[in-house]
């Protein structure tokens, strides 16, 4: 029996960092700890962003640590756009990608698509537009597709409820 067990390979344990599953809970640690530190990034962002600052954050004294930190706390905090708000923009851009339009001109369209007039003066709002480059592209189709005179596109922007400076910038533009 004792040469039995001489026979029998005896069983070495690898060690604990040669197994996969150590590398496999190594990595999700790592994982967890970067995800969690991330949170700290805002307080570390003005440095980060500043190549030419080499001062340490443990040099400042309680005066710049009090100042740095003073407009954050007097900043208003952004309110979240609603889901309705996204949808206008989006839509906004969406008008605005194929064809002309005055801010208020996208205001009634989106009203028009049933948006609630506060949810597409917002989407108007905020879509990027530039109106007088909306108004220069307005007064470019119309002058394609049929003759105006200066007053006439002027007057035809302002229907399309270009402002007055829109219209005439319009009218500027395709060398009215």
């Amino acid at each position: 029996m004792a040469a039995e067990e001489q026979n029998t390979p005896s069983k070495t344990k690898k060690k604990f960092y040669k197994r996969p599953v150590f590398w496999v809970i190594a990595v999700i640690l790592v994982i967890i700890i970067s995800a969690t530190g991330s949170g700290d990034q805002n307080n570390k962002t003005d440095t980060a962003n500043n190549p030419t600052d080499t001062t340490s954050t443990a040099s400042t004294t309680p005066e710049q640590k009090q100042s740095t930190a003073e407009p954050a706390t007097t900043t208003p905090a952004k309110p979240t756009e609603t889901v309705s708000q996204k949808n206008a923009v989006r839509k906004a851009k969406d008008y605005l990608s194929y064809t002309a339009f005055s801010h208020d001109g996208l205001v009634a369209q989106l009203e028009f698509e049933k948006f609630s007039h506060e949810d597409a003066v917002y989407g108007a709002d905020n879509p990027g537009g530039d109106w007088m480059e909306q108004a220069a592209k307005k007064a470019k189709d119309y002058m394609e597709y049929s003759a105006f005179s200066r007053d006439s596109l002027i007057a035809q922007l302002e229907f399309d409820k270009f402002t007055t400076a829109q219209a005439t910038h319009g009218a500027d533009s395709v060398g009215l």
